[in-house]
């Protein structure tokens, strides 16, 4: 029962997080990245978008259920490690963009989601009994539409 409630109230919280960091973020920053050639602007919107989505995400799910009747648990402790996961995993891909030369930035942004889709794959199949490869299918599926979309944008717009 311990291994369940933590699974419910901490990992759980902590993957929806990560997923949604490592995701959603993709698209500001590859987008502006691709379309700027300006790893500044990349690193501004990759920090605004993940600062905004782990607030986002922090009350989404601290607002979603008292975890009363579901036994999710404190909202307020769930809240802060979504968002913290959120920031997180929005954040690693961001800090490539420090490097002042695009081409390094981008290829080593690229190693790093890379990193990020395998951790995620092995956190899923750690913690939530599925395969590491259909696990790693799913999410870089998952992170291939959406690098196409914020390619595409970034080259239309550039």
């Amino acid at each position: 029962m311990a291994d369940h409630t933590f699974l419910l109230q901490r990992v759980q919280p902590a993957m929806v997080g990560l997923i949604d960091g490592s995701l959603s973020t993709l698209a500001p920053i590859f987008g502006i990245a691709l379309a700027s050639h300006n790893t500044r602007y990349a690193f501004v919107a990759g920090l605004a978008t993940a600062l905004g989505a782990a607030v986002s995400m922090g009350f989404s799910e601290a607002l979603s259920d008292t975890g009363e009747l579901t036994g999710r648990g404190n909202p307020i402790m769930r809240g802060s490690i979504t968002g913290g996961g959120t920031f997180f995993g929005g954040i690693l891909h961001t800090l490539p963009f420090l490097i002042p030369h695009y081409q390094a930035a981008i290829i080593t942004a690229i190693v790093v989601v890379a990193f990020e889709l395998v951790v995620l794959a092995f956190l899923r199949w750690r913690f939530f009994e599925d395969s590491f490869v259909r696990a790693l299918g799913i999410v870089t599926f998952a992170g291939i539409i959406i690098a196409a979309v914020s390619a595409g944008l970034g080259n239309v717009l550039s």
